[in-house]
């Protein structure tokens, strides 16, 4: 199947090309970077030696009329721009945040111009998610902040209360995208952590609310703080709900276990061990742990993922061989790469 990439010069763009290299499904047909049209793909990613003499190409729609499916990775906002010009019949999978949200008022709060609309959210795992992608064509690929909150909170509904979840969530710098700023240089990031978009602002904060709506059926207000690590990659979160009485470790490790007992790249993990960023680093997985405080009674997860895999290119990947009725893990891995 012929395929292309709009938008390939940034990490998570760089992380599909990386993955699409090695389905066995899917052929990179064309490969667009605005910024870095003209330029060989491994002057701007080295690794991807596999696309040794192949370069970017300046945005034309034209290019993209042979391709049966789309990706797009392209900064928020932009996505809109240039999905009306492109072969209606493609299928696409959208990295950006411009289809994910439901309500137009949020976009306009938190990203601020016009809602361009709603598509398919692609969370495979979250209840109901993976039907309703497979009649799709066009998918909303989620945040990576999204993704692993709203996955250690779905198997919750029935055992705590997520009206009002409180989240800490460590992420890599990538996250932050590839545009230089000075807060991300390496002076500024070594051998510190610090807190950004603090007290409630961060952008990715109504798509957590809408995912865990979709997901429990409950109303819920999510407190969310982001903390930038000194590492280039993965996410950390935090995950705290007031329990229902009653419930004690037992039934809540039961409600995780039957949630994801099916799911390849979702996994809790045994009692007394922890999930860790450098276990899932380049693959697809998510760990996640649980646990009572029984000081407050509230449910704490903690939960891992690649914000470039997991977050971003595998699940864009995961969601796309959906769609085009392939088997969910082509071309994916749950195997990290570990310390």
């Amino acid at each position: 199947m012929k395929i292309g990439v709009i938008g390939a010069s940034g990490y998570a763009g760089g992380e599909l090309l990386r993955l699409l290299a090695g389905h066995p499904e899917f052929e990179v047909c064309t490969v667009t970077a605005h910024s870095n049209a003209g330029e060989t793909i491994t002057s701007v990613h080295p690794q991807l030696v596999s696309y040794t003499g192949k370069k970017f190409s300046a945005f034309a729609a034209s290019d993209f009329d042979c391709c049966e499916l789309i990706f797009l990775a392209l900064p928020h906002g932009e996505s809109a721009r240039v999905i009306a010009s492109l072969n209606p019949k493609a299928k696409i999978v959208d990295l950006g945040a411009d289809y994910r949200l439901e309500d137009g008022a949020k976009w306009a709060k938190y990203y601020g111009g016009d809602h361009a609309g709603t598509w398919t959210y692609g969370a495979p795992e979250l209840p109901g998610a993976r039907e309703l992608i497979a009649k799709s064509s066009k998918v909303a690929n989620p945040g990576c902040y999204a993704t692993a909150i709203a996955l250690g909170v779905a198997p919750a509904a029935q055992i705590a209360d997520v009206s009002d979840v409180v989240v800490v969530a460590a992420s890599g710098t990538t996250g932050a995208g590839r545009s230089a700023k000075i807060n991300l240089i390496a002076s500024e990031v070594m051998g510190n952590l610090t807190s950004y978009k603090f007290g409630g602002v961060h952008q990715h904060t109504p798509e957590i609310e809408e995912a865990i709506i979709r997901s429990t059926g409950e109303e819920t207000k999510v407190s969310f703080t982001p903390i930038l690590a000194p590492m280039p990659r993965g996410i950390l979160a935090t995950i705290t709900m007031k329990l229902k009485s009653g419930v004690d470790l037992k039934q809540v490790r039961s409600a995780y276990e039957s949630a994801y007992a099916s799911e390849e790249f979702v996994h809790l993990l045994p009692e007394g061990q922890m999930p860790k960023t450098a276990s899932v680093l380049g693959s697809n997985f998510v760990t996640m742990q649980v646990a009572i405080d029984e000081h407050t009674n509230r449910l704490v997860v903690s939960v891992a993922i690649d914000n470039l895999v997991k977050g971003a290119a595998g699940q864009a990947i995961q969601n796309a061989n959906i769609i085009c009725g392939l088997q969910e893990n082509l071309g994916l891995t749950n195997q990290g790469i570990g310390a």
